[in-house]
């Protein structure tokens, strides 16, 4: 029971990263004031830079999802792609998390742990190894410096 328990918590928090979070939070935002602009258009371009950038090394790599290896570690779902590295969850948190910092420092903290909880629960569901997640992780990061900094003027 206290293990079915734990997937569930593990399911809960990798479904915050699924996408919509970034999308909701970015709307409301972007109509409060100034910094909610410039954190909708931050993390607007900062997904523009991070997705092409993950299929392109998730379909490049191609590396087999754990739960699709023969290591006993079954997932309680199946996955919305075959490849494991780098963590989209994961990098796509970090972008949020990161664009949080550079606009929102005060949150950034709990914004930090709560992507590496996504990372955590990502692996403890079997659909990525340790370092699925940190590539995700830098990849979400480095998606974040890249965004040109005239845009942040804006």
């Amino acid at each position: 029971m206290m293990r079915l328990d734990c997937r569930k918590t593990l399911r809960r928090v990798s479904a915050t990263a699924d996408g919509p979070l970034y999308g909701i939070s970015a709307l409301l935002l972007l109509f409060a004031d100034e910094q909610g602009k410039s954190f909708f258009l931050l993390l607007a371009a900062a997904f523009v830079i991070e997705l092409p950038l993950y299929w392109l090394l998730k379909n490049s790599i191609r590396r087999t999802r754990p739960c699709h290896q023969a290591l006993g570690v079954k997932a309680d779902f199946e996955p919305s792609d075959r490849f494991s590295l780098p963590s989209g969850h994961t990098a796509g948190a970090w972008v949020f998390a990161s664009a949080v910092l550079a606009v929102y420092p005060g949150a950034a903290v709990l914004v930090f742990i709560w992507a590496f909880l996504v990372g955590v629960a990502r692996i403890g569901l079997g659909v990525h190894y340790p370092m699925d997640v940190l590539a995700g992780a830098a990849l979400g990061t480095l998606a974040l410096q890249l965004v040109p900094v005239t845009l942040l003027a804006l």
